[in-house]
């Protein structure tokens, strides 16, 4: 390993002297093209460079240990051991920066969330899941784009499909698709008894356009009047649409839109994003049977978390984690939850690597 990122660090060496070469300066095209370069082995580079500098100050306090006595002995052997101690958790940092990278991960995605089990119940927690990645979105910046969704009178929703954009957001989204169940008293229940519920979340990425290719006689596109609340919510007009696709029956709605093209722009955006993720886990099935990852296998019905309102606690189970900052959480503070998946995630993978 050690050998593998030394050749990294020396063309990271390189590729800084070369960004410093008038040469390369008034060339933009070949600045930028190497300056890319550089930045993706920039943070393993780092990391390597810190290793050296610890192993550097290690290697001079055992060394001058051996010409002392007495406490400053002591003193340099305890400097030593610490510093051996920092240099197993930096190659050990080093490991998880050198497994390959999923490339979608710096994708927008598709959020697909529906009420599961428990009724309207399970209809207002699928609202509050909905409002939660919301504000999740906005603290990072992703554009939050509703394609569909489908509320009901007392204020929750069957169902939600929204594109989000921005680089990264399928990275940080991936590790939310399966079930989450609530635990809590509803505002219904008279006898206080706490109810459990749930809502299934799924996280697509998004499909490129050379990914995945549309026959256009594959599709069949419907047009029929955008549902509502009523009132001056119903739309008089056929703006919105339906594509169903014929081979693999996948069917998207959007009616968002007031404007007919965007909701057909919109509905065939989440058409691939599902083609991409159906002939993905068409193409993986025999992989995805074997795979054993330890935060779950992204399954949609896979129960993952449970949010335990009277304890003001969600779990997830995937890796045991327990936080109690239901309202934090649910305000869109998932950074805490989605670093400590995504470290599960990438010690899985190192572990099964050395099987």
């Amino acid at each position: 390993m050690l050998e593998k990122v030394k050749e990294i660090y020396e063309k990271y060496l390189s590729l800084t002297e070369k960004l410093s070469d008038p040469a390369v300066l008034g060339n933009m095209e070949e600045w930028t093209k190497l300056s890319k370069e550089r930045a993706e082995i920039e943070e393993i580079a780092q990391k390597y460079a810190e290793c050296l500098s610890v192993r550097g100050e290690m290697d001079g306090a055992f060394a001058e240990a051996e010409r002392e006595t007495g406490e400053m002995k002591e003193l340099l052997l305890e400097e030593g051991y610490a510093c051996k101690e920092r240099l197993e958790g930096l190659e050990e940092e080093l490991r998880l920066l050198l497994l390959p990278k999923d490339i979608r991960d710096e994708r927008g995605c598709t959020l697909e969330l529906r009420a599961g089990a428990g009724g309207e119940e399970a209809a207002l927690f699928a609202y509050v899941l909905y409002r939660m990645y919301q504000s999740y979105c906005e603290r990072h910046r992703f554009k939050w784009e509703v394609v569909d969704l489908n509320e009901t009178e007392l204020g929750g929703m069957k169902e939600a499909i929204v594109n989000i954009s921005g680089k990264g957001a399928y990275g940080r989204l991936k590790y939310e698709s399966g079930v989450h169940r609530v635990q809590r008293v509803p505002e219904t229940e008279s006898q206080g008894r706490i109810h459990t519920s749930t809502a299934t979340v799924a996280v697509l990425p998004e499909a490129e356009d050379v990914e995945v290719e549309i026959d256009e006689k594959d599709v069949r596109v419907d047009l029929f009047r955008s549902s509502g609340a009523g009132g001056q919510k119903v739309n008089k007009t056929e703006t919105a649409i339906r594509l169903t696709h014929f081979p693999t029956g996948i069917v998207v709605t959007c009616q968002d839109e007031r404007s007919q093209l965007k909701n057909k722009e919109k509905a065939y955006r989440v058409l691939k994003a599902r083609l991409y993720d159906y002939y993905r886990r068409t193409r993986d099935s025999a992989e995805a049977q074997n795979r054993r990852s330890l935060v779950g296998t992204g399954d949609r019905s896979e129960r993952i978390r449970t949010y335990n309102f009277p304890q003001s606690r969600i779990t997830d189970h995937r890796i045991g984690l327990s936080l109690h900052e239901m309202e934090s959480f649910l305000a869109g503070d998932l950074d805490g939850m989605i670093d400590a998946l995504a470290r599960a995630d990438r010690e899985a993978q190192l572990s099964s690597g050395n099987e």
